[in-house]
């Protein structure tokens, strides 16, 4: 294997990057003076979507109640069936009875008749249904009580140490609970699903029975409308819970994850978040230090194919989080595979390690921009007639 270093500056400055894992940092980042969360808040979260380091956090690890924001890992696993071309969003699934008496929110769905998973999916996006929730539930797993156990094998994959799902929809029902933190990791799972943004934009839109009925569906995700950047999140409220919410918002390069749990008022957990928003982008920025439409400046050396040489580049962008008023200190390693033709594009020909102060933040894979065929008799016989000639 070889390698190589490039220097920060040798980077591109544009592109997107995919999740990291929440971090577990104890810092915590001190506030300005007059900066407080919403009155009666019993535990928040805010954090750094791409490299998932925390920025402030109060409670985070307290197990509550989180009513609807229970949806977020509903929705991570009939995203988690579309994108494994389990279902398609044209897929029609005919609702039990047991699905069409949910109490709570719901888009009244009549027992007997077909839906399409695109008509549940923004229903649960947009309005919280919880009808749709055990529809989709039981059209996945049979019976929402396997559904609910694929909830908690999911959350555990993701680290999730403070969190009982009892049910998929959030509704008041005993051990069942989540934290701020395990929350905020759920939630950026959740959206990395590029799809899952088709439905959390929509403010206003009519559900459509094949009866001809008709049900209006309002975001209770009010933020879309009242924060600048917010384009996703998840409301949850019961007595019990109080006023919860899950939200993202996206500035330049920086997307932010917050978490608010157990505000006093539904005003209280919007202000709350957006408190958290506000600090964030003020305070924070990411640098891109790789962007995966751009090649590296160098290209790699390959054996016995029509070319000897092929451009490369990320498959993916990295982003380096912190602090505004500060230059991340950053490294980038390049190390190849040994490259022998054939090469199809996109086939992985190394990684590159992203170092930040001097410890690994990043591994991404290197690809190869293009096609590489094998060498035939005649591209070898020419090879040799011209180094012959020289």
């Amino acid at each position: 294997m070889k390698k190589f270093v490039l220097s920060l500056a040798a980077s591109a400055m544009m592109g997107v990057a995919l999740l990291a894992n929440i971090t577990s940092s104890d810092e915590k980042f001190a506030f300005a003076d007059d900066f407080s969360l919403s009155d009666g808040c019993k535990s928040a979260y805010l954090c750094d979507y791409y490299s998932g380091e925390c920025i402030f956090k109060t409670n985070e690890l307290e197990r509550l109640p989180i009513a609807s924001v229970c949806k977020v890992m509903t929705l991570t696993l009939a995203f988690d069936a579309l994108e494994s071309g389990r279902i398609a969003l044209d897929d029609s699934i005919t609702v039990s009875p047991n699905a069409a008496g949910m109490g709570g929110s719901q888009v009244f769905l009549e027992s007997g008749l077909s839906y399409t998973y695109d008509q549940l999916f923004k229903s649960i996006v947009v309005c919280s249904a919880n009808d749709s929730c055990v529809a989709v539930a039981e059209s996945l797993c049979g019976n929402e009580q396997t559904f609910v156990a694929e909830m908690n094998k999911k959350a555990k994959e993701l680290g999730c140490s403070n969190t009982l799902f009892s049910n998929c929809t959030g509704l008041p029902k005993p051990t069942q609970y989540s934290c701020a933190r395990d929350v905020a990791l759920m939630f950026c799972n959740l959206i990395k699903h590029d799809e899952y943004f088709r439905y959390s934009k929509v403010w206003l839109e009519d559900f459509n029975h094949p009866d001809s009925r008709t049900t209006s569906m309002t975001n209770t995700n009010k933020l879309i409308r009242r924060y600048s950047g917010c384009d996703g999140g998840k409301t949850g409220y019961t007595g019990e819970a109080g006023f919860c919410l899950a939200s993202t918002a996206v500035r330049d390069n920086l997307r932010l994850v917050s978490v608010v749990l157990g505000a006093q008022s539904s005003d209280a957990r919007f202000d709350g978040a957006v408190n958290m928003f506000n600090y964030g982008f003020a305070n924070y920025k990411n640098k891109l230090v790789l962007d995966r439409d751009v090649n590296l400046p160098e290209q790699v050396c390959v054996t016995a194919g029509k070319k000897a040489l092929i451009a490369v580049h990320p498959e993916r962008s990295s982003y380096v989080f912190s602090r505004a008023d500060a230059e991340p200190n950053v490294t980038i390693n390049v190390i190849l595979d040994e490259l022998k033709a054939p090469l199809c594009k996109g086939d992985r020909v190394g990684i590159i390690e992203i170092y930040k102060d001097g410890i690994i933040f990043d591994t991404v894979n290197l690809v190869a921009s293009e096609d590489v065929l094998k060498a035939d008799f005649g591209d070898n016989f020419r090879k040799i007639a011209e180094n012959w000639a020289l």
